[in-house]
């Protein structure tokens, strides 16, 4: 516990410096760098695929599309990187003497774009007139959740959520977690009104937090099903105590395309 919360503490200002200070451009390399470790830690740290030609047209793929997003990538383009993803994925198939089955690129379709396209949310939040202000709305909702459910889960959870998928995680917990997402959202409304002078639109705020807190577990339980199929306590161990990279932002990766659209439809400042 000691060396996840050192951990938890030292990843904080590199977040807030590559968020808030970074040239975008640098922030998009830095999640291509984690889309593309997911994307590995997804496939091959599960042992669910382990032929090399797969994993490093997958990984690629993952490490390109967050920095296609911030350069705003035309649609010609990406109808023209995905038609060339799929005749590398299929010729492996054709080539492998019939030992590649199908079910081998669809994987590598997930972790190689439905994921990374999800991460990349981040980018093209940052990307926003707005971005510089509201890119940490989807870390706040998905760890103080994680956050909340984890103390109040301790200290009172006696009723199972998920035994089967998460045995830790309680109802009591999710309540605590769904809570205190929307509570960290509103301090995070009295920031932006008080020192930035924006007018925020709390009913907007309160929405944030719950939806986005929701999906942050949903999110966690979504890549813990995969866990627990491929039997690996966890992705990876960039993260001491932590796991890998989507054992820390399993979270991230669903409740940003979220905020993404949220932010879209209904913008909490003016």
């Amino acid at each position: 516990m000691l060396k996840r919360t050192i951990v938890a503490l030292a990843l904080v200002p590199v977040l807030i410096v590559v968020t808030l200070f970074a040239p975008k451009g640098v922030a998009a390399v830095v999640v291509g760098l984690f889309t593309a470790l997911a994307a590995y830690e997804l496939l091959y740290g599960t042992k669910l695929v382990q032929d090399i030609r797969l994993l490093l047209c997958s990984v690629l793929m993952a490490f390109l599309l967050p920095i296609w997003c911030y350069h705003g990538c035309p649609q010609e383009m990406a109808v023209l990187a995905l038609l060339v993803f799929y005749i590398l994925m299929f010729s492996r198939l054709m080539t492998s003497g019939l030992k590649v089955p199908f079910s081998r690129v669809a994987m590598c379709t997930f972790a190689g774009i439905v994921v990374p396209y999800m991460f990349s949310s981040l980018v093209r939040i940052l990307c926003l007139e707005e971005g510089r202000y509201v890119i940490l709305i989807p870390f706040v909702v998905a760890f103080m959740s994680d956050t909340g459910a984890y103390l109040v889960g301790v200290t009172m959870g006696k009723h199972k959520l998920c035994p089967n998928i998460s045995p830790k995680k309680t109802v009591e917990g999710l309540i605590g977690g769904l809570t205190t997402a929307v509570l960290a959202m509103v301090v995070y409304g009295l920031v932006l009104e008080h020192h930035y002078d924006y007018t925020v639109n709390y009913a907007y705020v309160l929405i944030y937090g719950l939806l986005g807190a929701a999906c942050g577990v949903f999110g966690d339980l979504s890549f813990s099903v995969i866990k627990r199929q491929a039997k690996i306590k966890d992705y990876g161990s960039i993260f001491p105590g932590h796991g890998g990279v989507l054992d820390r932002f399993d979270s991230v990766i669903v409740a940003a395309p979220l905020i993404e659209v949220l932010l879209k439809l209904l913008p909490i400042i003016e």
